[in-house]
């Protein structure tokens, strides 16, 4: 039987609060479960001592009788020193712009870089062809 440490959730809508369960990985993630090893409350502050609770030594009973944890639970499991921490690989690519979206974005700052390039040269060049303009209003 596959077992698995990890989490199951609880509280009202908008409110979770979730159990660490030992629970065969099979079953529905709020279905019956084999122990009950702790509690993660993420309404809680990060530096909250409440925000994480595990029975340490469950956890490691149950992982020497070969229960995987998830990677959420590495991560606690990690912080408490139990496990070694998780390498964090790089995350795709979805959350940028899509490439037709990136050229348009391209070509209008390539657009602005040349409108800057050339304002700065004609204004000196506009203002010397205006001054005598003005002196000879002024005679």
């Amino acid at each position: 039987m596959p077992v698995r440490i990890r989490l199951s959730r609880g509280g009202a809508k908008k409110r979770p609060f979730y159990r660490i369960v030992v629970a065969d990985s099979r079953r529905a993630r709020d279905g019956k479960f084999i122990d009950q090893i702790g509690t993660y409350n993420p309404m809680l502050p990060k530096d909250s001592p409440d925000r994480v609770k595990i029975d340490v030594e469950k956890a490691k009973d149950w992982m020497a009788k070969g229960a995987q944890p998830s990677d959420r639970v590495t991560i606690f499991l990690s912080n408490l020193d139990v496990v070694e921490k998780p390498v964090i690989t790089e995350k795709t690519k979805k959350h940028l712009p899509k490439k037709k979206t990136q050229e348009r974005l391209a070509a209008a700052k390539e657009k602005e870089e040349g409108a800057k390039t050339e304002a700065p040269a004609e204004a000196p060049a506009e203002a010397p062809a205006e001054a005598p303009a003005e002196a000879k209003k002024a005679e």
